[in-house]
């Protein structure tokens, strides 16, 4: 077992300071019955928000159109901190190469390994650096839908352009549940449903799409299930984008997909555009099939770190329990680049194999 530098951090994070109101001079009891105090019950006030109300001009129409959305990567300073410089040039360099959204805080983003006060802090920065260029799309779903609600609240606070979310994994629940959970999110704006069943371990069946796609919020279903499922929700006209890479060539030429979320593109987005965009392309897709195998060959973002930090458009730091690809794979990914090209991908230092002692690993933070 080769040794990896491995570190557990210790960071401090300040509490989200709310105002307190004094509950007890509004505790009257001259009647004998407690009576709320009236601003809490009118529906327009400007109080903080509620699931009934618009949280963003952006309708689902606006995202129905896209066609290529990046899961982006987030990079890490070597103490585990967001590394916000790294994490804008990777954005800038998505947008330079023409995709049209991207995903914060996906399985790709790592969302699963992040607070929610650091998750709702980088879907607010994505917003306010980049979201006049570029369509923000925060995951804030959950296996509670109480903190699922949460969440997509304050993502929208903080101007995301549409929600993704996920059916409740490991405590798994039924098709009933599974429509009153994304009916409980629905009604706050745009809407991207998650299928991805050998991550949650249970498929969403189509009778629920067909069901909650009756929502004018629902802006379309990011899935992973093959491209015969695919085409079933497109011939009933809902918008699709594939969560297959490998797939997305045909899901979008041949089975009515609109795009895809890609992994892949935190690359080479170029290529990955030219693929959704330029009609069928079986040479360009073929040329990328490798890359896209190399990169799923462990759980995803374990390789997509790697090689972004052997580009060296991130540091070498991981969260664990995400460790880096073994000498052998990293040596593959350096033959890959030069096959297809450095010029197609992100980043311009040459491609490195890094050796193992270059990678951080962060146990904990708190």
């Amino acid at each position: 077992m080769v040794a990896m530098k491995s570190y557990s951090v210790c960071l401090r994070e300040s509490a989200l300071q709310l105002p307190r109101h004094n509950c007890v001079d509004n505790y009257k009891r001259r009647s004998g019955k407690w009576r709320p105090p009236q601003a809490a019950v009118k529906p327009h006030l400007h109080l903080p928000m509620r699931s009934f109300e618009v949280k963003n001009m952006t309708s689902a129409e606006d995202m129905k159109s896209l066609r290529l959305i990046t899961a982006i990567k987030t990079p890490y300073l070597p103490d585990g901190r967001f590394d916000l410089e790294a994490y804008d040039a990777l954005v800038n360099m998505q947008i330079a190469n023409g995709a049209e959204g991207v995903v914060v805080g996906g399985t790709t983003g790592e969302g699963q390994l992040m607070s929610w006060d650091e998750h709702i802090m980088l879907i607010g920065h994505t917003v306010n650096c980049f979201g006049s260029s570029i369509k923000v799309i925060g995951n804030t779903g959950s296996n509670s839908t109480r903190e699922a609600i949460h969440a997509t609240e304050q993502g929208f606070a903080v101007g995301m352009h549409a929600a993704l979310h996920i059916n409740p994994y490991y405590g798994k629940t039924s098709v009933e549940g599974m429509v009153s959970h994304f009916d409980s999110v629905l009604p706050m704006g745009p809407t991207i449903i998650y299928n991805v069943p050998g991550r949650t371990g249970q498929d969403i069946p189509p009778r629920v799409i067909h069901t909650i796609a009756q929502s004018p919020n629902l802006a379309g279903v990011k899935e992973c299930a093959g491209n015969d499922r695919v085409e079933q929700y497109t011939d009933k006209g809902i918008v699709v984008w594939s969560g297959n890479d490998d797939q997305s060539h045909d899901a979008r030429w041949n089975h009515g997909a609109t795009g895809v979320v890609s992994v892949t593109s935190n690359l080479v987005p170029g290529l990955m555009r030219k693929l959704m965009f330029e009609g069928k392309n079986t040479e360009l897709n073929s040329k990328l099939l490798p890359l896209i195998d190399w990169l799923f060959q462990e759980p995803n973002p374990i390789a997509l770190n790697t090689a972004l930090a052997q580009l060296g458009v991130v540091r070498p730091v991981f969260r664990l329990p995400y460790v880096p690809l073994p000498l052998a794979q990293r040596v593959e990914f350096v033959n890959l680049v030069k096959k297809i090209g450095r010029e197609n991908f992100v980043g311009e230092e040459d491609v490195q194999v890094l050796e193992d002692d270059d990678f951080v690993l962060i146990a904990r933070l708190c």
